[in-house]
């Protein structure tokens, strides 16, 4: 039996998203490519867009970050400037990008436990100027979900290329992609979707990406190249992961089954809630205060008894068939739990009533 887990991703799947992986595709069969185009389709209907509304999908083998670091090396220009707002360590991610690529950039950088704000933004751009905003829209280092939509508006009214990263929130936060004003919004299919790792996608503006032309600085991570392939033939310029697509569109009709990005997130926030207050009574304390907690994931700082050991804790839980995942933070201990995934409210009781075991187990 599989173990639950408890991670920003990749993340407990269903059998059926699973057992659509049980074929054997080639890359140029009908079959898939009409599966791809499906995919391609489909994702934009999340966020608001489609193709008719000037907005594509893009899909990048490999994981979240080969799409993020494909949009940064494709869409900024060496003649550009970006202005990277971080609040985490997948902000900080995208500067180290730009700074081997050799992209002009900036960062505004403000606490793990704090929001970034259009006023931050606001701030800034008064002060100088930018052709391009790159924002995380969950930042998974600490459970934060920052105002993309508002912050949008800023961006607009200065007509900023507006870049969000929206890995781990993206199918279960609802967002408008065009009312946000965002131009290339990048997720993964091992995240809220909950399909399995393999490759991650962007939708982006067309306009937006017929200037990505000439820009990219590899051969694998240039965008506007996939996208003439995708478009031209619905191929892959290389080898696309065909099994992981499988599982992909079988988990875009589940998320349909169940009522859409509404339900999912209904789904999550419980899960948060539940989980939450159960932490509390066992005795453990969140690293965010209550005004900024997303619901995707759940920070929790060690706790002080000397007897709590986080290698030990995770072990003996790992042992009970849970998975939860080390903390990620530079201003504190702690480890953190995700909601996502195949889980349901039965699922953290189930985590809550092992946790309180070890905790018992391991006298803290």
């Amino acid at each position: 039996m599989d173990k639950l887990l408890f991670t920003p991703g990749p993340l407990t799947t269903s059998k059926t998203v699973k057992e659509a992986m049980l074929h054997d595709y080639g890359s140029r069969d009908t079959t898939f490519v009409n599966l791809v185009k499906e995919i391609r389709t489909q994702l934009p209907l999340l966020g608001h867009v489609s193709k008719e509304t000037g907005y594509e999908t893009v899909i990048m083998q490999g994981s979240g970050t080969f799409g993020v670091e494909s949009v940064i090396s494709s869409a900024v220009p060496r003649t550009g400037k970006l202005l990277i707002a971080i609040n985490g360590a997948y902000g900080h991610r995208i500067a180290n990008m730009a700074k081997i690529h050799g992209i002009p950039y900036s960062t505004i950088v403000r606490g793990e436990d704090q929001l970034i704000t259009p006023q931050d933004i606001e701030a800034e751009l008064a002060q100088n100027t930018y052709t391009h905003l790159a924002v995380i829209h969950c930042e998974t280092t600490s459970g934060v979900i920052n105002p993309v939509t508002e912050i949008g508006a800023v961006a607009a009214k200065h007509n900023l290329t507006y870049i969000v990263d929206s890995m781990s929130a993206f199918g279960a936060v609802p967002v408008d992609i065009a009312k946000a004003q965002i131009h290339f919004l990048v997720s993964s299919s091992n995240k809220c979707i909950e399909g399995v790792p393999g490759f991650s996608f962007v939708i982006a503006n067309v306009e937006k990406l017929h200037q990505c032309k000439g820009h990219a600085d590899t051969l694998v991570l240039d965008l506007h190249a996939q996208w003439i392939a995708l478009e031209k033939d619905g191929q892959f310029r290389f080898t696309p992961p065909t099994h992981a697509l499988l599982a992909f569109r079988q988990a875009l009709r589940e998320l349909d089954e169940e009522g859409g990005v509404a339900a999912r997130s209904k789904r999550y926030q419980q899960n948060c809630k539940v989980l939450a207050e159960g932490m509390k009574a066992l005795g453990f304390k969140e690293y965010l205060p209550e005004n900024v907690r997303g619901y995707i994931i759940n920070t929790y700082l060690y706790p002080e008894s000397p007897n709590f050991k986080f290698t030990e804790f995770y072990n003996q839980l790992n042992n009970r068939g849970f998975v939860i995942y080390p903390g990620k933070l530079t201003q504190a201990d702690c480890f953190r739990v995700g909601n996502i995934g195949r889980i349901d409210e039965a699922d953290i009781q189930a985590l809550l009533q092992a946790i309180g075991e070890v905790k018992g187990e391991m006298g803290f």
